[in-house]
This record gives C-alpha cells, structure tokens and sequence, in this order.
C-alpha cells in the first residue's frame, strides 16, 4: 500500500498513522459498508391486540409494512446483505422477503404483470438475507451480538425498524458517503425541541466536519430536563465498527437491566472516533401510535392520486 509521503528507504507503516494521532487508521483505509442488521425480535406491546399474531415490523405505511420501508433504505445505500435479529412468531418477515408461488402464478394467469412486477422489485437476490433468533429479550445490544458472526470482522450498519425516515437520499446512504470520507463510527441524528430532550438519546458534539457533520464526545441516554449536551437526538441508524462486538460479548447490563448498545459505544468513543450526521430528511417513530399514524398520512400525501381521496377525508374528520 502506498502512503502519501513515504520514502523507499523508510516506508511508512499503517501503525504509524496511530501514533500520529489518525485513530485506527481511518485517514489511510477502512472497509466498506456491505452488511446491515435489523433487530426486529421486539413483542410490539404498544400495538396490542394487533401485534399479537402479526410482528409489529409488519403493520403497513400505506400500502407496505415498516419493515420493507427500512429494507429499501439499507439496499439503496448499497448494503449487499441483511441480518434480520428475529424472535418467536417473526417467520412472517422472513416470508414476505421470499417467492410466494400460489400467489405468483395466480397473478401470472391473471395477467397481473404491474403486480408480479412490484413482488420482484421488492424480493431481495438469492442469498443475500440471514435471519438469527434472539431467544431471550436482553436488549438491543445483545440482540445486535447475536448478529456477531454473520458480519463478521467488518465494519457494519443498524437500522432499528421502528423508525423510518422519508427522505430523497437515502438517510443511510448520506451516512455511508460521509463513512467513505473519514471512516469510523456514524451515527445520525435529528433536532427536536429542547424541552423534549429528555425523551431521548441526545449527543455531545465536539470539532465541525462539514456543515451537517460532527465530531461526538459524549452520549447521553434521556438526560434530565435542561442538562441535555445539545438539542440532537440519535435517530435508530448507525454505521459501526466490528470492535463493538468484542464490548458487547461481556454482556454488562444497563438501564433497565439489559445489555444497551449505547454503552458499548461509549466505552468504543475511549479508542476509536465517532461522528454524527444531521441528515436530510424527516424521521417517524413508529413504535408509537402518534408517529405511526403521521407516517401514514405523509406517506399517503405523497401519492397525488391517493392524496386527492385523502384531503378531503382528513378535512370532515378535522371539521
């Protein structure tokens, strides 16, 4: 490999990026994000009775579940494969992903070639999906350690399928452009009120990188009404290091009891670098019903057809 200043009579070494100060080597090489976790074992207690056959990650925006919103993000960012972190009652996921045969070949005799169309569109290629059980409910850090050696020694990306983001780019896509450029750990986020800080994982920013960019010095799980570091909240998508497995592997519990992926990134901050991305676009919590219901008016809005039979409609309700 050739470094930039390097003589023949005294290479320059990788390791030697370190002791000048280039954390891990990010200034000089990193590994691209190819791989994505999804940790989709959550009970959904909040949608109850109707997360009690049907996973949570399976309700519908409009006229497709959750889940299929946070897959189309992954692969436009280019992640060649997906680890969905499942639990008990969740094959359901796994048969969305997958050939429905009956279901195709009756469209084919119908001639419903729009419809087979949508169904390939949506199929991911052969191979690239992995499903593994978290039998036990320790958190989402650990459901993340599940995942450990399906990534492997790469650097990875998470997606937390209660949260979708509407946006033109891609909002792991702008993470991954910003990975390419200085490596690391990303982490996106997304301002909300001050007063509402405490609702929330809020982050610490330290030296500017770009206009949407920074530097993280400190993370901070729901901090008391006005002693929040910044108005930044972390928004459910992360792109990280392997090392992070390692830290998890202890199985250290946190708030609530459970194994929190939040202090495994804190202690990884010690020795490795972190930075936040103010994305460009609009996220929706849908773990809650508030946010489930506006993610489906904003999506449903953006259809002109179906937002010309909306209007209306919300008018006599609002009326």
């Amino acid at each position: 490999m050739s470094v930039v200043g390097e003589t023949d009579d005294a290479p320059a070494l990788p390791g030697s990026a370190i002791a000048s100060g280039i954390n891990d080597l990010e200034s000089l090489m990193h590994k691209p994000i190819r791989k994505a976790v999804l940790p989709v074992a959550g009970l959904g207690t909040r949608f109850l009775p109707a997360t009690k056959a049907v996973p949570k990650e399976m309700l519908t925006i409009v006229d497709r579940p959750i889940v299929q919103y946070v897959v189309d993000e992954a692969r436009a960012a280019g992640i060649e494969h997906i680890v969905f972190v499942t639990g008990r009652n969740k094959t359901v996921i796994a048969d969305h992903f997958d050939r429905a045969y009956e279901l195709e070949d009756t469209l084919k005799s119908r001639h419903k070639d729009e419809a087979l169309e949508l169904l390939d569109k949506i199929r991911p290629a052969a191979g690239s999906t992995s499903f593994t059980r978290q039998q036990d409910p320790l958190g989402l850090g650990h459901a993340i350690w599940c995942a450990r050696d399906i990534i492997g020694p790469e650097p990875f990306a998470v997606l937390l399928p209660d949260v979708i983001i509407k946006s033109d780019v891609s909002c792991l896509k702008q993470m991954v452009d910003l990975y390419d450029q200085i490596g690391g750990n990303i982490i996106a986020v997304e301002e909300v009120p001050e007063d509402q800080t405490h609702k929330y994982g809020i982050v610490e920013l330290g030296a500017e990188i770009n206009a949407r960019a920074s530097r993280i010095t400190n993370m901070v799980e729901k901090p008391a009404p006005g002693t929040a570091p910044s108005n930044l909240m972390i928004t459910g998508r992360y792109i990280l290091q392997p090392d992070v497995f390692d830290l998890l592997s202890r199985h250290e519990t946190g708030a609530g009891g459970e194994i929190q992926l939040t202090d495994s990134m804190l202690a990884l901050m010690a020795s490795q670098s972190f930075a936040s991305i103010r994305f460009e676009g609009k996220s929706y919590d849908c773990g809650s019903k508030a946010g489930f219901l506006i993610a489906n008016i904003a999506y449903a809005l953006d259809d002109q057809d179906l937002a010309g039979e909306l209007l209306p409609l919300l008018h006599d309700v609002l009326d």
